[in-house]
């Protein structure tokens, strides 16, 4: 079983895409297609996506019992011991600040 989620995609592709899948949501198709399929389903929905995000999900015979695919999304899939998981990367970086702490000021210049 697979289940594909497309963002910001042209109409065509969502056409496209309920030849061999069901829409139950706007943008989110599921269906039981063959593996070959599902290949040639991401090959196409990367091809077609232009600006758009893409994500699929498919069942595996691994611990998790599936696996995923992005294009384009801000969440990546991980390997953690043997278990994917999905990252979203932090867009600020984390800057150590120098100094007393605002607390440690003013009991300090209380005596």
């Amino acid at each position: 079983m697979i289940v594909l989620v497309v963002t910001a995609c042209p109409a065509g592709l969502r056409g496209d895409l309920t030849k061999w899948l069901s829409e139950i949501s706007p943008g989110v198709f599921v269906g039981r297609p063959s593996a070959r399929i599902r290949d040639l389903l991401w090959e196409r929905t990367v091809e077609l996506s232009k600006d758009g995000r893409a994500l699929l999900v498919y069942s595996t015979n691994n611990e998790q019992g599936m696996e995923f695919r992005t294009h384009r999304h801000d969440w990546e899939p991980t390997d953690f011991d043997g278990l994917t998981l999905m990252v979203r990367p932090s867009k600020k970086k984390f800057t150590r600040r120098t100094g007393w702490s605002k607390a440690r000021q003013i009991r300090k210049s209380r005596y």
